[in-house]
């Protein structure tokens, strides 16, 4: 089947860490070559989509617009502007998050925000869990910019931005508003971006629980290439079958 557009996973698909996976490049020359719009979609929130550009070129060789890149930031911001409850926020996050929000129009107040936006954070303190907690106590809508416990990095699974979001849910006991795959609000975002209906768009990733979950869970069809986080072994097991299971993206016909 032929497909308009593509929603392409980044870390696992195109490159592993700092590992060039090449079949994951070839793939995005072939989409280019034939002008087919794709979009990488991508749970980080600790990098700009610029900066995303600058690594792809630098490290891997791989040419692309920073527009071609849609982070869980991006979609966060989006959804803040949509639901339009004002410009005070505070964020647990790094720059590549904080930055671009506040490069938004937001305003950032510790005291009384809109918003609470938890992110990954390597610089995390008790003192910002606090602040966040009395701020969501306070009515300040909760977001967690994506649901991922862990981020497997060559040290082992490290916690990751949906353990940060744990704690605070447990402390304020409220649950937070997902933004990034498998939730809906990411994946709708990037069908407005790309300017495609669900039906028009496959979704490409190696990550069951995130990539291909978050097309299963919103109508989307989906490829799961075998090149990272979920491995062969695994797949006779899942629950709901990917539309398509490769070993490579040199195996798809575009």
């Amino acid at each position: 089947m032929s497909y308009k557009g593509y929603l392409i996973d980044l870390d696992g698909t195109i490159y592993r860490g700092k590992e060039l996976i090449p079949a994951g490049k070839r793939f995005i020359e072939r989409l280019q070559s034939q002008n087919i719009p794709f979009l990488f979609v991508t749970n980080n929130t600790t990098k700009s989509p610029q900066t995303v550009q600058q690594r792809l070129a630098n490290e891997f060789s791989i040419m692309v617009d920073s527009q071609t890149i849609y982070t869980a930031t991006l979609a966060t911001i989006d959804f803040m502007n949509e639901k339009a409850l004002g410009k005070k926020v505070f964020v647990i996050g790094e720059a590549g998050l904080i930055d671009l929000i506040l490069a938004s129009g937001y305003v950032w107040d510790e005291e009384n925000p809109d918003y609470v936006v938890v992110g990954l954070d390597n610089q995390v303190t008790y003192e910002k869990f606090v602040k966040a907690t009395l701020a969501i106590q306070k009515g300040a809508f909760f977001i967690g910019t994506n649901p991922d416990k862990n981020i497997p990095t060559e040290r082992g699974l490290l916690p990751g931005a949906g353990s940060l979001i744990a704690l605070i849910e447990t402390a304020t006991q409220s649950k937070a508003t997902y933004i990034g795959k498998p939730e809906a609000i990411i994946m709708q975002k990037a069908l407005e971006r790309i300017g495609l209906t669900k039906e028009e768009v496959l979704m490409v990733g190696d990550n069951y629980e995130t990539d291909i979950k978050a097309g299963i869970n919103n109508g989307i069809d989906t490829l799961l290439v075998l090149t990272g986080f979920t491995k062969k072994e695994s797949v006779a097991h899942l629950p709901v079958i990917p539309t398509y299971v490769l070993d490579e993206l040199d195996e798809w016909n575009i």
